[in-house]
């Protein structure tokens, strides 16, 4: 398994375990600082599988460090480029992940799983190409494959739970209503991906996938954590030209200050998340399609902000996070 560190990843790799596969984790030796390791000439471990420190940008690392001369029954990958940034994207999200089919079959592996995102039905985005570019070389490759992509994920709509309840008001681009999504919970999409490993009718298919319940917009998360909070609703409306002039202008500027272009594309990552839906995209209609969005699970977005305002859980966010 590769990105057993990132939340998803973790999810994962604990529905694995307790569903009775041997795992063995690929991971970057900064990534796992802090880990406890087993007695010297034991190796290391993680959540209950076996870790191989591999650094994943080198195919010879992952043949040597990671595949090890053995065979494999199953690849699942949760690995993803950190930030989105072209450089990342295309080294991690296309390349990491060839070199890394490339290595699976040399070890016979027989299924591969991959965790890839829902946006890359409309890619205008690097990260999106690059994910698309490695999808089509492993539905290529002859390897059986499940591909998931998954809508959005709750870390990345709980930016605002604290700033909400600090008494400011919750920020909406144009009115709130632009976008909608069915999100889906860290474990929900865990047994959803593990559950791939065995149900025939997931093997050779994308498959798109959200959370339970009805698609909720940016304005109903806001006017939930309000009723929660039994504050009323207050919102700050950021207007999408603000978006498009910020864009503009590091996308001039760009090509004469290098170090901005990687900003320039983590500010059309935002303007894509701020207008466009998180559901499957009718491919006839072009448009997005709530109620043909496939589900799964039983823990909604509601259910989730429920109980971090209780204290319950805390709030994990990531480098996508908007807000």
């Amino acid at each position: 398994m590769l990105g057993a560190t990132g939340t998803i990843g973790r999810a994962t790799l604990r529905v694995l375990v307790q569903r009775g596969h041997d795992v063995v984790c690929f991971v970057r030796p900064q990534a796992a600082r802090g880990w406890p390791r087993a007695t010297e000439g034991d190796g290391a471990f993680f959540n209950g599988a076996a870790a191989r420190f591999v650094d994943v940008l080198n195919p010879a690392s992952l043949t040597r460090d990671g595949f090890q001369g053995e065979r494999f029954d199953a690849v699942v990958s949760c690995m993803a480029s950190r930030t989105g940034a072209p450089k990342d994207a295309w080294a991690v999200d296309y390349q990491a992940h060839v070199d890394l089919l490339a290595a699976a079959q040399e070890s016979g592996v027989s299924q591969f799983v991959q965790l890839s995102a829902i946006c890359v039905q409309k890619p205008v985005l690097a990260f999106q190409h690059a994910k698309l570019a490695f999808e089509t070389a492993l539905m290529e490759s002859g390897v059986p494959y499940s591909i998931v992509r998954p809508t959005a994920f709750f870390k990345s709509l709980s930016g605002q739970v604290e700033r909400v309840r600090r008494g400011k008001p919750f920020l909406v681009f144009g009115d709130g209503m632009l976008t909608s999504c069915k999100p889906i919970s860290d474990n929900d999409l865990a047994i959803y991906l593990a559950q791939c490993l065995e149900d025939e009718l997931r093997w050779n298919r994308v498959l798109p996938i959200g959370g339970p319940g009805a698609a909720v917009t940016p304005r109903q998360q806001g006017e939930f954590l309000f009723a929660l909070l039994r504050r009323p609703p207050q919102f700050r409306k950021v207007p999408l030209a603000m978006l498009d002039g910020i864009v503009g202008a590091l996308s001039v500027i760009a090509p004469i200050a290098r170090p901005l272009a990687e900003k320039a594309e983590l500010a059309r990552i935002g303007r894509y998340y701020a207008t466009e839906s998180m559901l499957w995209l009718n491919p006839e209609t072009g448009r997005y399609d709530a109620d043909a969005t496939p589900a799964t699970g039983a823990e909604t977005l509601f259910d989730f902000y429920s109980s971090v305002i209780t204290g319950d859980i805390a709030p994990e966010r990531g480098d996508h996070a908007v807000f």
